[in-house]
């Protein structure tokens, strides 16, 4: 019998040719190499197919499945968290970029400190060309060692790229992974910050690209929410109100679910209604108007030459004859 591997690898696929064999050659070229990676493609309709059999030809650490339909962003990825096998679990993307030891990195950390739940690194921005254009901060406290600041500064001080960090599997599997409501990222990465603190490795590992086919682009609230799940388009069925309600929601169902003492869950159901207070106003302006969402443009970060010894060709395998 093959030997499970410590760490599961899920990157759930619409149409990637562009950009998927060079985010494969970045995951299998990896220093850490116990893991498996499976590959949920939602009904592509362009190679991404013929791309992911021609690497699991090569490779036996990949699991290949393909949908029948597209079933929508969010039901894909949580396709990919039940079929993981592993202790740990990352969720990957067909587009980004990983420098060659963020795995082993990021699995140290966990190693050296059981009370954290997630481990990631500082992540930087790159465009359809993979060129370097953007250090991104983070001003999270997600390392805090009280459930409620972590919380409070999730959302009221910004937020990270948390949702591709390597997480306890059986943390993630005591959440409501991942839902098709208005911003249900946040949520998703709230609620294992409810489980315990994160841990950033303090350098720049993980490449994020930003570049003009991405759906989740869509700067309406149905937009983005179809595309996590095709049922959000109606209209009848889920208007924009349920799709802000369901967020809201969301947060106050996670810290019941969450292991917190009597205190801390009251806490930390404080600062939530202190923040719907706040929030309250823009979202039913936006509602009654039918606005798009404020989406920021790049360029709030660190810009390239603040660390100039970032080279993603240099860490990145597989990129302009750099060893996989």
């Amino acid at each position: 019998m093959t030997a499970v591997p410590r760490l599961s690898i899920g990157l759930a696929v619409y149409n990637g040719e562009n950009y998927l064999a060079e985010s494969l050659e970045a995951l299998l070229g990896q220093t850490y190499t116990d893991f498996e990676l499976i590959i949920s493609d939602n009904a592509s309709s362009d190679s991404t197919a013929e791309i992911c059999r021609r690497y699991a030809l090569q490779d036996s650490r990949i699991r290949y499945f393909r949908q029948p339909h597209n079933i929508g962003s969010a039901p894909n990825h949580n396709f990919t968290i039940d079929q993981a096998r592993g202790e740990l679990f990352k969720t990957a993307s067909h587009d980004d970029l990983y420098a060659r030891d963020l795995l082993e990195r990021c699995v140290d950390v966990l190693d050296e400190h059981p009370q954290v739940v997630l481990a990631h690194s500082w992540s930087a921005v790159i465009d359809g060309d993979g060129k370097l254009t953007e250090l991104v901060p983070y001003p999270v406290k997600t390392d805090a060692p009280r459930a409620s600041e972590r919380l409070r500064s999730m959302l009221f001080d910004g937020w990270g790229d948390d949702e591709g960090g390597v997480v306890r599997l059986d943390v993630l599997r005591r959440t409501a992974l991942h839902g098709s409501y208005h911003f249900a990222d946040r949520t998703f990465t709230a609620e294992i910050a409810l489980h315990g603190p994160f841990c950033m490795v303090p350098d720049w590992l993980y490449f994020r690209r930003e570049h003009g086919g991405q759906a989740g682009k869509r700067k309406t609230v149905r937009g983005r929410c179809a595309n996590l799940d095709p049922r959000r388009g109606s209209r009848l069925r889920h208007p924009v109100a349920r799709l802000y309600g369901e967020y809201f929601l969301s947060y106050a169902t996670a810290i019941g679910r969450a292991p917190l003492s009597p205190s801390e869950r009251a806490e930390c159901y404080r600062i939530l209604a202190r923040f719907a207070v706040g929030r309250a106003l823009p979202v039913v302006s936006r509602t009654v108007s039918r606005a798009g969402l404020i989406v920021p443009e790049p360029g709030a970060g660190l810009t390239p030459d603040s660390a100039p010894h970032v080279s993603i060709d240099a860490v990145v395998a597989g990129r302009n004859g750099s060893p996989s």
